[in-house]
């Protein structure tokens, strides 16, 4: 849950985090930052609130940190130590409220490197802030995202054909949406970055947020994405399932049916969407869980889906 206690981005420093302070990159802890954008994010003539930063349990752990009212969304970088040349764009989720995320790394971006793929994590500006794209906010964020972790390919040695996206709960929304719409550009284009393609080659979504038609839209995701009274026509818009086409990249989900946050029928929407456009798609929905299980399950047991994600994107060629 939210808390009181803010940190301003030299407080987060001091507690270990990897925060640029300036725009461009910095590095820490094994993490490079680089802002989204070359100048302030489009859309923000109307934005007063100021970015803020809280640990989501008090006196926890420094690191277990969530961000609010984004204003300065940036791309974070962990480079394994044998590269591969593939890379991952992963999205955390927090309800499109805060993004529930560390700038010091956490156990997934670890794994994803372990793999020799090279892992980005960002931060995405949120819907209820005022931004003129209002629901589709987050969506130019995340095309950006793609578009710059292929315009640093050839400085990384990166192939820019194999770049996926993974995302989590409201992060796999937003997953979701980026890979079905990429051949609908978000954002008039700010420099040549935007040239490029801003497509997934394959997209992992976990728990995920899908839909925002009833019954089973998440309640709390759809208000601060259309607000509390939205219409039939807006929760369509914003419901991922019904933008699959056929070139839609192949897309793995996994949810637990005990998911007492986000309906596991989100999943079983996307499963469906894909399979009727003939997208490669793979579902697994696992007895326990919950909602937001990682590495480990709340019984502290490893979950199986490292390994099926691992072998879904050796499949489809992100890597060998």
């Amino acid at each position: 849950m939210a808390t009181d206690l803010h940190l301003d981005r030299r407080a987060l420093l001091a507690l270990g985090g990897a925060v640029s302070l300036t725009p461009g990159l910095a590095s820490a802890r094994g993490l490079e930052i680089q802002d989204l954008w070359p100048g302030p994010a489009p859309g923000g003539g109307k934005v007063t609130v100021t970015e803020q930063t809280i640990l989501r349990t008090p006196g926890g752990d420094p690191n277990d940190t969530a961000f609010l009212n984004i204003t300065r969304p940036v791309l974070m970088m962990r480079r394994p130590a044998k590269p591969n040349g593939a890379a991952l764009l992963m999205i955390p989720g927090g309800g499109y409220k805060r993004v529930a995320v560390s700038k010091a790394g956490g156990p997934i971006d670890a794994w994803i490197a372990e793999q020799g793929i090279t892992a980005f994590v960002m931060t995405y500006r949120l819907p209820a802030d005022g931004w003129a794209a209002g629901p589709d906010v987050a969506l130019q964020d995340a095309q950006r995202a793609m578009r710059i972790i292929r315009s640093r390919a050839g400085e990384l040695g990166l192939d820019p054909a194999r770049v996926g996206v993974v995302g989590f709960s409201a992060g796999g929304h937003l997953a979701a949406r980026l890979a079905a719409r990429s051949a609908i550009p978000a954002y008039a284009p700010v420099d040549a970055v935007d040239t490029l393609s801003s497509r997934p080659m394959a997209a992992g979504l976990f728990y995920p947020v899908i839909t925002g038609t009833l019954p089973s839209a998440h309640g709390a995701s759809l208000k601060e994405l259309l607000g509390p009274n939205p219409t039939d026509a807006q929760r369509r818009a914003i419901s991922a399932e019904l933008d699959v086409t056929a070139q839609t990249p192949p897309t793995f989900i996994a949810a637990a049916i005990d998911d007492k946050v986000v309906p596991v029928d989100n999943s079983l929407l996307m499963f469906q969407a894909l399979r009727a456009r003939g997208v490669a798609t793979e579902l697994h929905l696992f007895e326990k869980g919950g909602h937001g299980f990682g590495l480990k399950g709340p019984d502290g047991a490893p979950m199986p889906w490292p390994g099926m994600l691992d072998a879904f994107l050796r499949r489809h060629g992100l890597y060998a």
